[in-house]
Parts: C-alpha cells; structure tokens; sequence
C-alpha cells in the first residue's frame, strides 16, 4: 500500500493483515470487518472513536438551514441530519506532508 494514488479496498486490508499478521485469510477478513464493524457501531451511537496517532471520527449535528435551488434560485428547506467528520491527528499530518516519520509526535506541530 504505497503512495500511488490507489483506493485501497477492504479485500486490501484484509490481505495486509494477512501478510503482515500472519491469520489466515479468513481470520484477516473477519478481523478487519469486526474493527469496521465497531467503528460504525460507536459512530452510529453518536460517540467519537479517536485512534492515536492516526486521527478522530466523529458525528455532528447540522441543524436545517434554508439552501438554494442552483436551477431555478428558489430557497429550499434542508433537513437537519448528522455528519460524519475525521480530524486527522498531527503525527498523520505530518507523515502525509513528508515532515518526519511520525514517530514520536515531538516535531512541534499543532493541531
């Protein structure tokens, strides 16, 4: 999984876990579905799930707002819903920029 510009896929995952973990196949697949499985399970609840070193998932509320029709220019209701936001951590930015390996956080950067 290298900086190609690939989307990397859940059958990826599941055989990254196989080649660097050492499970079978089957077990790689079933670990990576039971961890995305958890994610959604907290996210769905409305909590955070926040990874160190890699970043925060978490839920907001936007409450309904009057939008425009970019057809016609008429105002339009938009429903209040809930979003799905991921901030990522310092270290990951850091590591996305190219600024130090990410290692031990104490580059100085903020967040």
């Amino acid at each position: 999984m290298t900086g190609t510009g690939k989307t990397v896929t859940r059958v990826d995952l599941c055989e990254a876990v196989y080649q660097k973990v050492g499970l079978s196949r089957t077990e790689s697949s079933a670990f990576v579905e039971l961890v995305l499985k958890e994610i959604t399970d907290c996210l769905e609840k409305g909590e955070t799930v926040k990874l160190s070193s890699f970043g925060s998932f978490m839920v907001r509320k936007k409450g309904q707002r009057i939008g425009r029709n970019p057809k016609t220019g008429t105002e339009v209701p938009i429903s209040p819903r809930r979003v799905m936001v991921f901030k990522p951590s310092a270290i990951l930015k850091q590591r996305i920029n190219g600024n130090g390996s990410g290692s031990d956080g104490a580059n100085g950067a903020d967040d």
